[in-house]
């Protein structure tokens, strides 16, 4: 008997029948079809369902799930609406996606080391004013969350000649950086970094984490890279903080909001840089193989991937 796993989310058909493509071919004997191609009778024996921000209306139609497989590495939308549900969330960890973080966060660092956004003024006004040059090695930068991404991105700014320094909510440690964690430890950070990279995962912890008091911590005259998620920052208070210069500048991937609205006060801003959310898209060719071999192992033996702990929110 043919075994049903739904495709569930805020995907355009194009992207759905990528995925599905991919994993079908991976799994020859599953099948995985879009949640609207499902009578109510298919719906109700699939245990396991692939999901890309489902909403809850669309999970509740397949009332028997054991586990459920995300096509991205934040949970946090899966974890908020569907705590209370029975099911385990499994999310997505792939090492090309840590990858392409770091390659990311090396990026946008030497975009601000370099002083990009001055050029990019000086030429606004046609004006030639060469800067003195600072070296990687005078340079710091601090990495908030040192996870799979922010040791990937740690180990490339390093390789680089940068010095790093990391914060995460347990101690950790990584060689050749200076961790840092609890609150003492935050502010030490801020205190010292020349560039803050933020790449949290979004909790009931750090929600609007980066507000009016921690953005009074940052070293005068510093930069922020967000690539985690929008609602780890408070917008009111990161726009006064570049408009009083406490922050340099700010490089913001991510908003609580997506797209950005148009109307948004922050697009106005001469000393930010927006971009639509492309630090580290998720690859269908490669993730394809991790859901793959999940799902497959899950048949092989009943366990179910490692999953997220819902109190911690990762």
């Amino acid at each position: 008997m043919t075994q049903y796993i739904p495709l569930i989310g805020s995907i355009t058909d194009a992207e759905a029948k990528c995925w599905s493509d991919q994993l079908n071919h991976l799994m020859p004997e599953q099948a995985v079809v879009p949640l609207k191609q499902l009578t109510t009778q298919q719906r109700e024996r699939c245990d396991v369902a692939i999901v890309a921000n489902p909403s809850i209306e669309e999970i509740e139609q397949c009332p028997n799930l054991k586990w459920v497989q995300s096509l991205w590495a934040g949970v946090e939308r899966l974890v908020t609406e569907l705590n209370k549900s029975d099911f385990k969330i499994v999310r997505l960890i792939d090492p090309t996606l840590a990858d392409t973080m770091a390659e990311a966060v090396l990026a946008w660092s030497l975009f601000l080391h370099r002083d990009m956004p001055y050029y990019r003024r000086q030429q606004d006004r046609k004006k030639w004013s060469p800067k003195p040059y600072t070296p990687v090695s005078e340079r710091t930068i601090g990495l908030l969350g040192m996870g799979a991404l922010g040791r990937a991105s740690g180990e490339r700014l390093l390789n680089n000649g940068f010095k790093v320094l990391g914060w995460s909510r347990t101690a950790k440690k990584v060689s050749g950086i200076t961790t840092y964690h609890d609150e003492q430890g935050l502010v030490s950070l801020l205190s010292q970094s020349d560039i803050v990279v933020c790449l949290l995962p979004l909790t009931t912890q750090t929600y609007h984490l980066l507000g009016a008091e921690l953005f009074s911590k940052f070293k005068q005259g510093a930069s922020l890279i967000n690539f985690a998620r929008g609602a780890i920052i408070d917008q009111g208070a990161l726009l006064k903080a570049l408009t009083t210069r406490q922050l340099d500048h700010a490089v913001l991937d991510v908003f609580e909001q997506e797209p950005l609205d148009a109307l948004n006060p922050i697009w106005s801003l001469p000393n930010v840089t927006i971009l639509p959310h492309i630090s580290a898209p998720t690859r269908p060719d490669t993730a394809s193989h991790i859901v793959a071999t999940n799902i497959l192992n899950y048949r092989q033996t009943g366990v179910i991937p490692a999953a997220v702990d819902v109190k911690k929110g990762y």
